[in-house]
């Protein structure tokens, strides 16, 4: 009897032990459920920003247009980013983040869906535009979601990943766009974002909390009016100066004014706005304008893989697949470093890994201008590019905390917002400016040179302009008024909370 009871006690304490196991390992998975809805919506809109840039041909024979046509197939969805971003991330720390960032996702699916059935040109190019806006509204709100999901320790491990996953999608869109381009056609480019927002979608509405909100704040309408008519004129600028339109020309002379009066007008209504959709008195401070100088830095090395699959396309005469083969070098670096600071994210100065990181950069881009000449293969690049990804992936999570710990938590939003905005800056003026260097080179030969040595020559001009960007804001993270940026993330704790 006694045998029985003991086996009978030994039965229950067994299934209570297996489902404690269970509850446990449940609790660690819907733990980081949203940073799975973050980084999948993520990876789909920045993949997005350069996927169709390997199909734009093939687009242009299906759709009986011109490839210059389709340009804008490209064009507007940067275009949307750069005008919407700010203005999302505000509407988030007003309404929600949860909730916009859920709704972006639907609409940058359904967008999705337009895209692919698109029968010509002109709904392709409006489908783009509606999708960019999703974008816009999801990529101003993640870091403000994860910085509300997380705290202490996880929250480094959360940023990590998210920094990874950014990085590998910026080079691994040409990749994809080329695979399924060559193997499904250019339309499966926009029907697999359809599985991957269902599968986001789930998670997203289930288990993603809010921040805190702003009680009793007003949209400001003129502030995202003004700040939307600056960052499109000067981005359709850029986008002009990019595809040769010349940075004198009459349309780009006049992009440029009015981009210059918008930003003038921006300024004004701001400094009378209660509730602002951005709050300059953060850059007052010195340490957030060096963050905002690394981010754009970050972001003229990320222009310069579009001079890069150039090379190895036209120079080396690679097809699309393995030009995107060729970096991925840089795209899996960045990710495994991104990871790997991100854990310990919590015991190092920001200053640190952000200078740290930026100085990688600086070091792989001079090396690719120092190495690479006419008879350079694409295996050439992999060394530099090994260490362009550790420095993207080091620096990553440092600068996201570091915008995390620039704003009060009920203006995440705003913060994110804004160094997104930067972000799409930096790269829409690093395609610009390293246009023009890379252009001069590859398309005038010097006495003597043959089209590859030119090319590798308007290569070598590109990452050497980069590698002063990366060192130059290297220098400041680590100089007096980088020491800002760790002074500001210690005034606050783990939580987002003012000490």
């Amino acid at each position: 009897m006694f045998a029985q009871e003991a086996h009978r006690l030994e039965s229950c304490t067994r299934r209570c032990h297996v489902r404690g196991v269970h509850r446990r390992k449940g609790r660690v998975m819907r733990k980081w459920w949203p940073l799975v809805a973050v980084c999948l919506g993520s990876f789909m809109l920045i993949v997005d920003t350069t996927v169709v840039t390997v199909a734009l041909p093939v687009m242009a024979g299906d759709l009986g247009a011109t490839v210059a046509h389709v340009q804008w197939v490209l064009n507007v969805y940067t275009l949307a980013l750069a005008v919407m971003t700010l203005g999302a991330g505000s509407l988030g720390d007003l309404f929600g983040q949860r909730r916009v960032f859920v709704s972006s996702l639907a609409v940058f699916a359904v967008a999705s869906l337009a895209c692919g059935v698109a029968p010509d040109a002109g709904v392709l190019i409006a489908a783009r535009g509606v999708q960019g806006a999703g974008g816009a509204a999801m990529i101003g709100t993640t870091l403000a979601l994860l910085g509300s999901s997380y705290r202490d320790r996880d929250r480094g491990t959360a940023i990590g990943v998210w920094s990874g996953v950014l990085g590998i999608a910026a080079a691994a869109g040409p990749l994809l766009g080329g695979v399924l381009t060559q193997y499904l056609g250019w339309r499966a480019i926009f029907f697999v974002n359809l599985p991957v927002s269902v599968v986001a979608l789930v998670p997203a509405a289930l288990s993603v909390g809010d921040p805190p909100r702003r009680e009793g704040a007003r949209i400001d309408v003129p502030g995202m009016l003004a700040f939307a008519a600056f960052t499109g004129t000067l981005t359709f600028a850029l986008i002009r100066v990019g595809g040769g339109g010349g940075w004198t020309s009459g349309p780009s002379a006049v992009l440029f004014a009015v981009s210059v009066l918008a930003l003038v007008a921006f300024v004004l209504v701001e400094v009378r706005r209660k509730h602002p959709v951005l709050d300059l008195a953060l850059f007052r401070n010195a340490s957030f304008a060096v963050i905002v100088l690394c981010v754009v830095a970050t972001s003229v090395t990320f222009a310069c893989l579009v001079y890069t699959s150039f090379w190895l396309q036209s120079a080396l005469g690679l097809g699309s697949l393995p030009a995107g083969v060729a970096l991925v070098p840089m795209a899996l670096t960045s990710f495994l470093a991104s990871v790997l600071i991100g854990k310990r994210l919590h015991a190092v100065p920001p200053r640190v890994t952000i200078g740290g990181g930026l100085l990688l950069i600086g070091a792989g881009c001079a090396l690719i201008g120092f190495t690479v000449d006419g008879g350079s293969s694409w295996y050439a690049l992999a060394p530099a590019l090994v260490l362009v990804g550790a420095g993207i992936g080091v620096s990553g999570p440092g600068t996201n905390a570091a915008v995390l710990a620039s704003a009060p938590p009920d203006r995440g939003g705003m913060a994110s917002g804004a160094m997104a905005t930067f972000r799409q800056l930096g790269q829409a003026l690093g395609v610009a400016v390293l246009g023009l260097f890379y252009l001069a080179a590859a398309q005038h030969p010097a006495p003597g040179e043959d089209v590859r040595d030119a090319a590798a020559r308007g290569l070598d001009d590109v990452y050497l302009i980069a590698a002063g960007f990366g060192l130059l804001a290297c220098l400041l993270a680590f100089g007096p008024a980088g020491r800002g940026i760790m002074a500001t993330t210690a005034r606050r704790d783990p939580t987002g909370a003012r000490r």
